[in-house]
């Protein structure tokens, strides 16, 4: 294989992984991590942090090549999705899924080298990220599930580092779930139609637009306040704040852009509102707990 073929094949699969949507969880992973090195380990390991960052790396990898998989057929019909690697056959079925496997494996041997109890936790972990997928086939909580997923990264990460549970990372995934799952109910909005007459599940379809876009309002109102509290908790001071009120602001100017019959900026809103947010509010966090 040319290095021009190597180069596209690597592009195929990052595409297959979405690998830009790692800014959603990978910064709050690092908080988890940063907040329990800095209050219990106090000396930072780069061994443990490269092995927490190829967890990210390989859980991400199955989850997403799984959700490709598993949604194969659903993508081939639906026109938002029919151009995704696997419908226009640029990545095999059987490739997707050997790559699924191949990274959950990974995963779990990753964990084995952090401690015991993020080794013994990684089956759970793996359930709930790969189960995602199924989920909206038959329920419409399936936004919470993904958002279940995600919230795994800051405890995950303090859990490599403490081997031990705290109430803060807790608090802090708690707000990472509502936040996803708030803005992964705009983002289902485009196929609000599409999942109707395939029988899919999701708020949209339970409750109508509007009143999704008012629980995902909600649900971001929730994460503000999961992330005050986190702040009390934690005894954070101004810079974390001042991070907080920018994600804070973030969080809500999205639901300004996008409307119940205008959706015209979900995109902006799902990815470059809330990329920035999460990346803004852990570096502020993060800087916080530094000095």
């Amino acid at each position: 294989m040319s290095f021009q073929g190597f180069r596209t094949k690597v592009n195929n699969y990052l595409s297959l992984v979405k690998f830009a949507h790692t800014i959603f969880a990978l910064p709050f992973a690092l908080l988890g991590f940063s907040l329990a090195t800095i209050h219990h380990n106090g000396s930072l390991s780069w061994n443990l942090l490269g092995l927490v960052l190829l967890c990210m790396l390989f859980a991400r990898n199955a989850a997403m090549s799984f959700n490709r998989w598993a949604d194969r057929d659903i993508d081939g019909v639906n026109p938002r999705t029919a151009k995704r690697e696997i419908p226009a056959h640029i990545i095999g079925q059987r490739s997707a899924l050997a790559f699924c496997i191949l990274n959950a494996v990974f995963f779990v041997l990753a964990t084995w080298f952090i401690n015991p109890l993020c080794f013994y936790l990684s089956p759970i972990a793996l359930f709930v990220i790969l189960g995602y997928s199924l989920t909206k086939r038959f329920t419409a909580l399936s936004h919470f599930i993904l958002g279940l997923g995600l919230a795994l990264a800051p405890t995950g990460a303090y859990l490599a580092v403490t081997g031990s549970f705290d109430w803060i990372p807790v608090i802090i995934s708690l707000s990472v779930l509502f936040w996803v799952s708030g803005f992964d109910i705009i983002y289902s909005l485009q196929d609000d139609d599409f999942d109707r007459s395939n029988h899919l599940r999701s708020i949209p379809v339970w409750l109508g637009r509007k009143k999704a876009l008012n629980l995902s309002l909600l649900l971001h109102v929730f994460t503000a306040l999961l992330l005050v509290a986190a702040g009390i908790q934690g005894n954070f001071k101004t810079i974390y704040w001042i991070g907080l009120a920018i994600f804070s602001l973030l969080l809500f100017y999205q639901h300004t852009i996008v409307k119940y019959n205008d959706l015209r900026r979900v995109n902006i809103a799902f990815f470059t509102l809330n990329g920035i947010a999460s990346i803004l509010f852990s570096i502020f966090a993060i800087t916080d707990l530094l000095f």
